[in-house]
Parts: structure tokens; sequence; C-alpha cells
């Protein structure tokens, strides 16, 4: 099946490049995720997909996912608030394979991953979200193996500019973004954005409540230097969410086990950086960025809360540098890249049992108990040089290369005794952990006109064990010997321009990850171990056209066929009431949809100057939910309608309906390994929204 549908893509792209050998209008798509510095698409050998400011406004998402899933090889989904889990190139999990990004530095040290990380960034208010696709640990470190989202913050205008956004919808929906800037001097110019969004949630007692703030001050200092400060903080509080039983799932989808504070999260998150850049001569430039984040997160983890119920609080504070050379050449066929990134993160983690009250199944209060599981400080020291370079060999021909080292140190102290009888919360011994590791990576681009191109890649991408995965083991044994996932991806793609008006992007790829890290049931123990190898093989395609001057219409798409190659443990099974040794090898991984898309069509009716109006539809296949591939979610399909109108140049309405067809689905369906009863996480129901934007 992957050959046959590789077979009729390559034949397709082969026959348009064929067809088309000139043509006016050039692909210029300018991101800068890729490299760290500003690059044309056409420029680049990896799979990248935008966001624009104009997506943005147009989707007004009110979750990251109703912009993020119309890029080609993305699926996030909505597990509630803002809460989500992401799969790009790797199956929908809470594993830390992605890297989260605001203007290139890392929301999050290496050792923190939140698979929530995406409601620590203000996504409305981003002047556009990037996303590479596969492994980028060449330029960004650990956790960069399915993809890398960078959030870029918006500039500064030199005009006054004020700009006010209100928003309700249903389920007690409010939301409103207020923007201001201008400049402030000859040389400066400053912005502040600001976004408040409540909501109580479909389902009952479900409520969401989020502030953020962001502010970006950009100076021209003379004498070659210039300056961007940017400052960021966000409070979230987020109610918690339980999955059902098929019955609840089918007749009360609006039913939550959790009430009042059960399952609730906490978040407090501050970034500050200031990118000072010097212009050395016409070819060179140096910029040293210096960074601070400060972030507290206390929550009662909803999936412990059957078995291990416990408030978990996290504090820590990241400083850290990144410095930057880069040369590039007068003719532009050499460039060269050179860096190093520094990061220190001291930080505490307490745990603390609790008891949970219930009133049938639903559990209602919890009082808290005078037993610590675990309280730990643990500093995360991350030192990585790195270079990154290109070369035009022909004037169809460009090559790059780059490699990074990572040496990440974390020194772990344990603040309680060593020694406990409580088998469910073991305990490491303070000690010290060194991961080292280098990443290369390599990409040839062949233009074959003015708007098509080819390229090809390997990359090569790592994770290191996360704090939590090392120290806080539960009743895993030998936590602390665990060793990074390891990641290696081959890539051959195409885009272009048709006819100078159908976009297109196709990738291809074929990536094998090493020694994931992953909790299974050993014997009557759970563990955390590294297990094995899997196969994440795939093709997304992305296009993007006019049909006329009314109608736009945009289509993404993703083949995913992911497999275990060897994944074996021992676990105890119900049915016989034995241990069984399971080997996986051949089985799809589990919770890897086969199929995504996403189609949307446009109208700018001629009749009616302003009016946009959008009609989407949204698939996920289906999936199996554990690694015995016994059971299956039939995924499920959305549409979503959207009206955008510009009553004046100052006033803007929008209208938008999701989940139009009041589709019943759910947006996460999983099961224990073996256990034939599945749980359903209750996806949105339909929803109403009405905006109005005034800008001056």
């Amino acid at each position: 099946m992957y050959v046959k549908k590789l077979s009729i893509i390559m034949l397709v792209v082969s026959s348009a490049i064929s067809t088309e050998t000139q043509s006016n209008d050039n692909v210029e798509h300018i991101v800068i995720t890729s490299t760290r510095e500003a690059k044309a698409t056409l420029e680049l050998s990896e799979s990248v997909g935008v966001v624009t400011e104009q997506m943005l406004a147009d989707i007004a998402p009110a979750h990251p996912s109703e912009a993020l899933n119309r890029v080609a090889g993305v699926y996030i989904n909505n597990l509630g608030g803002e809460g989500h889990m992401t799969a790009i190139r790797q199956p929908l999990s809470t594993s830390g394979v992605y890297l989260f990004l605001e203007d290139g530095i890392p929301t999050r040290p290496t050792g923190f991953f939140n698979h929530n990380g995406l409601y620590e960034i203000n996504v409305p208010q981003s002047s556009r979200l990037e996303v590479i696709k596969g492994p980028a640990s060449a330029l960004y470190g650990s956790d960069a193996i399915g993809g890398v989202i960078n959030s870029i913050t918006k500039q500064p205008t030199t005009d006054l500019l004020l700009g006010l956004n209100a928003e309700v919808g249903s389920d007690g929906w409010h939301r409103g973004l207020v923007s201001w800037s201008n400049s402030v001097s000859d040389n400066a110019s400053a912005r502040v954005d600001y976004n408040y969004t409540k909501s109580d949630g479909f389902r009952d007692e479900s409520s969401y409540d989020r502030h953020s703030v962001n502010g970006r001050f950009d100076a021209d200092l003379g004498e070659s230097w210039q300056m961007v400060l940017t400052a960021s903080h966000s409070n979230i509080d987020q109610s918690g969410s339980s999955s059902l039983e098929f019955d609840d799932y089918i007749n009360q989808t609006e039913k939550n086990l959790y009430h009042g504070d059960i399952g609730y999260r906490e978040v407090s998150a501050s970034r500050i950086s200031a990118e000072l850049s010097y212009q050395v001569s016409s070819r060179s430039l140096l910029s040293f960025t210096p960074f601070y984040r400060q972030n507290d997160s206390k929550m009662m983890p909803s999936w412990m809360i059957t078995y291990d119920p416990n408030i978990a609080e996290t504090d820590f504070q990241s400083f850290g540098l990144m410095s930057k050379y880069r040369y590039r050449s007068d003719s532009g066929n050499v460039e060269f890249i050179a860096g190093i990134d520094i990061d220190s993160t001291p930080a505490s983690y307490k745990e603390q049992q609790i008891t949970v009250e219930q009133q049938g199944d639903i559990y209602t209060d919890y009082s808290v108990t005078e037993q610590y599981n675990y309280n730990y400080d643990a500093t995360q020291q991350t030192i990585s040089p790195y270079v990154h370079g290109e070369y035009q060999i022909t004037p169809q021909l460009r090559v790059n290369a780059g490699v990074r080292f990572d040496r990440f140190e974390v020194d772990y102290t344990n603040n309680l005794s060593d020694a406990t009888f409580d088998y469910a919360h073991l305990r490491p011994q303070s000690q010290t952990i060194t991961y080292d590791n280098t990443s290369p990576k390599l990409g040839v681009i062949y233009q074959f006109n003015d708007n098509h191109n080819m390229y090809v890649s390997y990359r090569y991408a790592f994770r290191a064990p996360t704090v939590g995965n090392l120290f806080r083991p539960g009743s895993s044994q030998g936590s602390t010997e665990l060793e990074p996932v390891q990641s290696k991806s081959a890539e051959i793609g195409f885009r272009g321009q048709i006819a100078g008006q159908l976009d297109y992007e196709v990738a291809i790829y074929d990536m094998n990850t090493e020694d994931d890290i992953v909790s299974v049931i050993e014997g009557d123990s759970r563990v955390t171990t590294n297990a094995g190898e899997t196969q994440h093989k795939g093709i997304e395609l992305g296009l993007d056209t006019m049909l006329g001057k009314q109608l736009q219409l945009g289509l993404s798409y993703t083949y995913t066929d992911q497999t275990y190659k060897d994944f074996s443990y021992v676990y105890f099974s119900t049915d016989c009431f034995c241990t069984q040794a399971l080997n996986f090898a051949g089985n799809q991984i589990a919770k890897a949809p086969e199929h995504i898309g996403n189609a949307r069509i446009a109208y700018y009716p001629n009749w009616l100057t302003g009016l946009r109006a959008e009609l989407e539809y949204s698939y996920l296949g289906s999936y199996y939910t554990d690694q015995t591939n016994t059971q299956m979610d039939d995924g499920f399909s959305l549409v979503n309608l959207r009206f955008n109108y510009d009553i004046n140049d100052q006033f803007q309405a929008y209208f938008r309906v999701i989940n139009l067809t009041d589709e019943l689905y759910s947006s996460y369906t999983s099961n224990q390994v073996g256990d034939p009863d599945l749980s359903y996480r209750p996806g949105q129901p339909r929803r109403f929204f009405l905006g109005f934007r005034y800008s001056l």
C-alpha cells in the first residue's frame, strides 16, 4: 500500500514538473526555524509548514489544533481547555518527542517536556506558526524527533496601532484580545498583546481560564547594533476532565467524573529574552540572546486519581544564552552558521499524597495528607555547540550539512529518605547523570526551474530522558539507567507552484527510532524502560490554489505506516491470571492513525466585498488503541463553518461553527494493554462563536 501510494505521487509530481518549464511567479515563503536565519522554503531540505498571521486571523483559533491541523503531517487533539497531545510523524501520545519554541527559544528546557506545552504560548496573537516536520536535533538538540513548532511574535509598528477583539461563544466562552503598538523614539518601537480567555467547558465542571501578556521592544542601537527584547507571561487555571466508559460516552457525553478541584492544573509561565545582533560586515553577523524562564506548575494528575492520587508541584528557573555567528558570501553561494547554546535550570519537584472522596462514580473532593511521595531538587545543565553550512555547487544544486553536540548533565538531590517500604514510590539515591549526544544532518536541494524543486535529506535526532522519567520512577526499578531515544530519518520531497496558482508540497519519509522510553507492565510491576525499535513511514501532501477569483481551495493529507520492529515485554494477564510474554514486532503502533486529512474551501464573493466564507472538513482515520492490535477506534470526520466580514478598514465581524453536524467523537481512545474495555475522551460538540475586531 505504501509503495503504491508512493509510486502514484511520484508520477504525478514528475509529470507536473516536466510539463511546466517556465512561470513568472516564484514561490517565496520565508521561514526562520529551519536554519535560525530567514530562508525561502525553496532553499530548505526538509518539510516545513507555516500558519500565517492572516490564516490565524481568519481561523480565530479557540484551540491550537484549529490552526495547526491544516498543516500536512500535523495532528493535534483537543483534551479540553487548551490541553492537547501531538502527532507529527509519531503516534498520538504524551511522549517528549516534540520541541515547542517561541521566537526560536525553547519554552521549556531539556528534561521538562509537557505534552500540553502549546498552552504556554499565546497562539491567537502570534505573528505566525512554523512547523518543522521530522528530526531537528542538529540545530535544536533534545526532543526534536517528531517535529518543532515555533511561534513567532509580532513586530512592533512604527505608527500607532490599537486593536480590540471581543468574542463570545457556546458553553460560557469569552475571549478578549487587546493589542497596542507604537514607536517610542526615532529608533525604537514597542508592542504589547493581552489575551484573556474563559470557558465553562461543554462537560460538567470543566472550566478553563487564562491570562496571557506578550511584550516586544525593537531598537536600532546604532553602529550596526540592533536589539529585540521579548517578554511573555501566562497564568492558566484548568479543571480536570475524565475519560468515560462506552455507555456514558454514548449517552452522557457531558458527564465528567472529576468535580471541583479534582484533576485541576494551575500553571504560571514567564519568559524573557534579549537578542543583540551586530552586523560585522555585509557578509557576517554576530548575535547573542540571553534568556530567562520561570515556570510554576501545580496539578493533580488526572490519570493517577484512581490508583495513586497526589498533588504534584514542579518549579524551575532557567538561565541561558544562545550565541551565533553567520557568514554569507556576497553571491549567496556559501553560507556558514556556528553557535553555542547554554542552559542552566535549577528545579524542584514535590509530590504529596491525597485521599479522594467519591459519590457513586464521581470524584467530588480530596484531603491532603502529611505523606510526601517525592521531594527532590534537580539542576540541569546543557552546553551545545553546533555548525551549519550550505554551498551552491551549480545554479540548480545546493547542499547543506550540520552537526550539533549536546552535553546534558542533571544533578539530582533526594530530600527524603532513600529507604522506603512504599514500593509504589521508589526513590533513587542522590546522584549526577550525564548524557552526550552528537546529531548530524545532510541535505541536497535540486532546482528544476524557478518554481519547482526537490530535496533529499538525512537527519538524526534524540530525546534525553526527562527528569520525571529518571527520578519519579514509581514502582519501576533502574530508572536512572535509562538511555536517550535515538531516531534516524531519510526524506525526499517536492515543492513548487503550477500554472502560477497551485502551490504544492510532497514529503516522503522513513524514520527509525530505537530505545523508545515506555512504561509497561512487566510481571506484576510497572516498569519504565528503553524498548526496542519502531519504524515510521509516511507521505504528506499539501495543496493550495485559487479556483478563479472567488474560490480558494486548500488540502492537507497524511498517510502513515507506523510499526513495531522489535518491542516485547512480560505482563500479567487478567484473562488467565498469569504472566505472558508478548512480542509486538510487525504490529501497528498504538494510536497511530493511517490517514489524516483536512480540506477547506473559501469563498470571496464579488457581490459583497470584504466577505470571506469558509467550509472546512477534517478527518482522522481509525487507529489501534494498544500494542496488541485487538481494539480499534474508528476515527471521525468533522465539518466547520466560518464567516469573516470586513465592515470597513477598521471594523470586522466574524462567526464560526465548530463541528457543524454535531458529530459524536472521541478525541482520544485508549485502554490498558490487552484490556477489552476502552475509555473515551469526548470531543467538542457543535459550538457557536461570534466575534468583533476593531483596529485603529
